[in-house]
Formats: C-alpha cells, sequence, structure tokens
C-alpha cells in the first residue's frame, strides 16, 4: 500500500450509491485511493506548510537543509532561530534570567510591551527559588518584584498568592500547587515567551499543520457517519482498510 498524499478529505464527494434508507456508502480501497489521487496538490504550497512547521518548531538545521533542496524561502532570518530556542531551553533548565537577557537582545520591546509575560517570567523566577530551598531570596524577591504588581493587577495578584502557597508546605508534593513545580510549568513559561517572540518576528505563534491534521481527523470523524472507506493513519501515513459492517 502507497503511503497517501496529504489532502483534506473534505472535498471527496461520494458517488450517488445511496439507497433510499439512506445506508452508508461504501468505497473499497482502491476507489477511494482513486478519489485521494485526483486531488490536486500543489507541492510549493505544501513545501511551505513543511517550512512553517520546522522554523517555528525551531528546527534550524532541517530548515536550512529543506531551504537548500526545496528552495523554499524561510521567511525569516534562519540564525535567529537558534536565539528563540536558546530562551526556551534556558527556561527549561530553570534559568529564566538568561532567558530574559537573551529576549532583550533579540528586541528589548519584546518585554516593555507585554506586562503579563514579564510577570510570568518574575514569577516563574520565584518558583525556581522556592524550588530550590532559598527562602529567604524568595521572600524577598517576591516582596521586590511580585507584590507591586500584583497590587496593581488582580490577576496577577491571584497567581502570587498561589505561588506563595508553596512556601507553606515543608513537603511541596503534598502542596495543593505543587503542578507549579513540575515540568509543564518551565513549558508553559517557556511556550509563553516563544511565542512573543515570534510575533515580534511577524511569524504565527504556532506552525499550521498540526492544525491542519486535527482539522483532517474532524473531518474524517463526520465523514464516517455518511460513509464507509479506509480510514487515515497519521502515525503510519497509510490508508486502514476498512471492511463492510455485516
Amino acid at each position: 500500500m502507497q503511503p497517501i498524499s496529504f489532502s483534506l478529505i473534505t472535498t471527496i464527494q461520494p458517488p450517488p450509491r445511496m439507497s433510499n434508507e439512506e445506508k452508508k456508502t461504501v468505497f473499497t480501497e482502491d476507489e477511494w485511493e482513486a478519489q485521494l489521487a485526483d486531488m490536486p496538490v500543489n507541492k510549493s504550497e505544501m513545501n511551505k506548510l513543511i517550512m512553517n512547521y520546522l522554523v517555528i518548531e525551531g528546527y534550524k538545521e532541517a530548515a536550512e537543509k529543506f531551504q537548500q533542496e526545496c528552495g523554499t524561502p524561510p521567511g525569516i532570518d534562519l540564525p535567529s532561530i537558534s536565539d528563540r530556542m536558546a530562551t526556551r531551553v534556558a527556561i527549561q533548565r530553570g534559568d529564566v534570567q538568561s532567558a530574559i537577557e537573551r529576549a532583550n537582545d533579540l528586541n528589548p520591546l519584546i518585554l516593555d510591551e507585554n506586562p503579563q509575560l514579564f510577570f510570568h517570567l518574575q514569577q516563574q523566577k520565584l518558583i525556581e527559588l522556592i524550588r530550590n530551598g532559598d527562602i529567604e531570596a524568595a521572600l524577598a524577591f517576591a516582596e521586590k518584584e511580585l507584590a507591586p504588581r500584583g497590587e496593581e493587577n488582580p490577576q496577577f495578584l491571584t497567581e502570587l498568592e498561589r505561588t506563595m502557597a508553596l512556601l507553606a508546605f515543608e513537603d511541596k508534593s503534598k502542596c495543593p500547587v505543587a503542578d507549579l513545580l513540575e515540568p509543564a510549568q518551565r513549558q508553559k513559561t517557556a511556550s509563553e515567551l516563544n511565542a512573543a517572540i515570534l510575533t515580534s518576528q511577524c511569524q504565527e505563534k504556532e506552525p499550521k499543520l498540526p492544525s491542519l491534521l486535527k482539522m483532517l481527523l474532524w473531518t474524517q470523524e463526520q465523514l464516517k457517519e455518511k460513509a464507509q472507506f479506509p480510514e487515515m493513519d497519521i502515525e503510519k501515513a497509510i490508508l486502514r482498510s476498512s471492511k463492510p459492517s455485516s
């Protein structure tokens, strides 16, 4: 079986074989593959879609190689990808200050024009101090850097209070907000900064490909209500045979 081409199945029209009882139309594997083969696929647009994914997800070397092989422009200065990814890696290892400095080197306006992002970065610094057991430094940092912002913004105050709750538990794993110490919290902060950097570079915050795949799978589920056909296996890039139900 040949790998399937990426094409939206919303454009595939079932042949007029529906009975008066409105039973599902059944497509054989050959019929379905023939319809997929007839769908026009613009190679240039496909290449742009791939490049979009590589750039936004930070695969600099892959983007460079793809540009060389296909001639698809990345729409961005590729070396800047390394700088953007460095900020993400810094936060993921707990070095928030380094991420802030790198972001300012890329564009000082990123944090100046986004007070919520800056607060979340400062909040992450507080979380790292608590994680490391530096309680005195954590209290001093919260009072100097975060409390004033909390007084100006009720949402910030709520987030600060939630973070400070970590200090009430010697065993942090028993704290109701222990999730703040999970890797997912670092990832959340890193993703927020990454999105802001992309926006400053006139890039999209999220790659298009995952959204299109989700749309394709949703459309497939909708089509299954009216027809029986070989379904797409996204992970293996093949069609799974579908036998008519008895």
